[in-house]
């Protein structure tokens, strides 16, 4: 036997067990859900800037004040006793 030969036949015998090898570690994967918990990342992370785009834009664009309006003002009568007059 010649040395090509024999290294032909060492490779070979080295690719197969690193396939074999990698595809038993992507069956794991599958099995334990890999696929789907990386999916759920990813989603979860384009929800994470989305929350945090669209509440950006709500504070930036929401007016600080509505008008002349200061504040609330308490009633100085009982509505529910005396009602007011109409102009």
């Amino acid at each position: 036997m010649d040395i090509q030969k024999v290294t032909s036949g060492v490779t070979a015998a080295a690719v197969v067990g690193t396939g074999a090898f990698v595809g038993g570690n992507h069956q794991i994967d599958k099995m334990q859900g890999g696929p789907q918990k990386r999916e759920d990342a990813k989603i979860e992370a384009i929800r994470k800037v989305v929350r945090e785009e669209i509440y950006l834009q709500l504070v930036n664009n929401w007016p600080k004040s509505s008008g002349p309006v200061k504040g609330l003002q308490v009633p100085k009568q009982d509505y529910r006793e005396q009602v007011p007059s109409q102009q």
